[in-house]
């Protein structure tokens, strides 16, 4: 059996109807919204694990997507993999981000080290094996940097991105959990096929989407007071989660081009322009 948390999201959507054929068993939170691909749909949430024991219950492999943005992400991640393995869960799907650890630049690439961590805690516990989808940022996500007079702002310098379509990575998710076996203990680096820098990445989302963008630097305290004015009640982790998108561009972080999409899922990884066409 394979399971696939967060199907009715963006991600966990796709990689489900990708999946059809093998009707996967859903778990989500609200079951209303789940797509009706004729299999089994379960109702459990991220911090919930009596619910997440029985949602989990004889499933051999899954797809744990990560949970949305939280400042208890870390624990209900660890809820989650902790069931999975007392649920006797063989094979875990996991998708992380590049650079995933305590020190990651991107503060919430912090979260994603972590609950690999967490993985490989349980797999040596269990025996349970796994495979790492650490996923650049989103191509589709980068026409939503800009506000509403088209500008990008944020400190990443001239620092350069290789963001990723969410259709290549639901398509490599896909591909993993047909033949799980094969990629047993794999980290897949997910990007696109070029790094882009912020002046081009404005340039051309404008020319595929007929806005006017562009982009301005900001130091980092610029960056802290722009975004504190916009959101006042933000919380601590959430700017600096914001902000550190644009110092992870700045300093390389996210910049390494990798085949693995094409490798793993079977196709060339998808330009910008393709992904945004996509995503429509």
């Amino acid at each position: 059996m394979i399971a696939i948390t967060g199907a009715t999201g963006a991600l966990g959507g796709r990689v489900a109807h990708l999946l059809a054929d093998l009707t996967p068993t859903l778990v989500v939170r609200d079951p209303s919204r789940a797509p009706d691909l004729g299999g089994e749909v379960r109702v459990a949430s991220y911090d919930d694990r009596p619910a997440a024991d029985v949602a989990l219950a004889g499933v051999r492999t899954l797809l744990l997507v990560s949970a949305a943005e939280s400042a208890t992400r870390r624990e209900q991640h660890r809820t989650m993999v902790d069931a999975a393995a007392s649920a006797g869960v063989q094979h875990v799907v996991y998708t992380s981000f590049v650079g995933a650890g305590a020190d990651a630049t991107f503060t919430l690439g912090r979260d994603h080290g972590d609950t690999e961590q967490a993985i490989r805690e349980a797999a040596e516990r269990t025996g349970m094996t796994f495979t790492f989808l650490r996923d650049n940022f989103y191509l589709d996500v980068l026409p939503y940097f800009a506000d509403a007079e088209g500008v990008i702002r944020g400190p990443a310098g001239q620092g350069r991105v290789a963001a990723v379509a969410r259709a290549d990575v639901a398509e490599v998710a896909a591909a993993v959990l047909r033949a799980p076996a094969a990629h047993a203990g794999a980290t897949y680096h997910l990007t696109g096929p070029e790094a882009l820098s912020m002046d081009e990445v404005a340039a051309r989302i404008g020319a595929a989407t007929g806005r006017d963008l562009r982009y301005e630097e900001e130091t980092l305290d610029e960056a802290y007071a722009s975004r504190r004015a916009g959101y006042p009640d933000a919380a601590d982790f959430e700017l600096d989660a914001w902000v550190s998108t644009y110092t992870a561009i700045a300093d390389g972080s996210v910049a390494t081009i990798t085949d693995d999409v094409a490798r793993v899922g079977g196709r060339p990884a998808r330009t910008l322009e393709q992904a945004l066409a996509t995503a429509r």
